[in-house]
Parts: structure tokens; C-alpha cells; sequence
């Protein structure tokens, strides 16, 4: 990684992490290279005006439930410290 790269590490489901193995091995690069390259893209065509960044999250599956649930685990002290990781 070059010195302005930044490490993110993102948690597919089963059905996209399957699709994802699948797409690598047809064309014989690592997951995680097919993966850097796929997102690489969808952010160059992503559209920047706000009103379409909400209407994409909204769009994700589950991503309400699970931002409550953060939620709730901070309230609940369940979380881990930023030092920790």
C-alpha cells in the first residue's frame, strides 16, 4: 500500500463473498485485489450530491438495523476503544 492509502476492512455476506471468490478465481487475482478494484470503481461512478448518497444507503439492506444496534452497544458500553483495535 502506498504511503496515502488507507486500510479498510469490509464484511460481505455469504452470497457476495461466494460472488466475489468466484469473479477471483475466474480471473486468477486474490479477492482482495478483485475486491480493491470493484470498489475503486464504484466510487469513481458514485454521484456526490447528497439527496443520491441518502437514497444509496437507504438502499442497503439492513444498514438502519444495524446502525441502531451500534447505537444501542455504545449506550450498553459495548464496545471496543479505538486504542484496542
Amino acid at each position: 500500500m502506498d504511503a496515502g492509502g488507507h486500510r479498510l476492512n469490509i464484511t460481505l455476506d455469504a452470497e457476495h463473498a461466494a460472488k466475489l471468490a468466484s469473479l477471483a478465481e475466474r480471473t486468477h487475482v486474490q479477492e482482495g485485489t478483485l475486491a480493491r478494484s470493484l470498489l475503486t470503481i464504484a466510487l469513481d461512478d458514485a454521484d456526490p450530491e447528497p439527496r443520491n448518497l441518502v437514497s444509496l444507503l437507504d438502499g442497503l439492506g439492513g444498514a438502519f438495523e444495524r446502525a441502531q444496534q451500534g447505537v444501542e452497544d455504545a449506550r450498553a458500553g459495548r464496545t471496543i476503544s479505538l486504542d484496542d483495535l
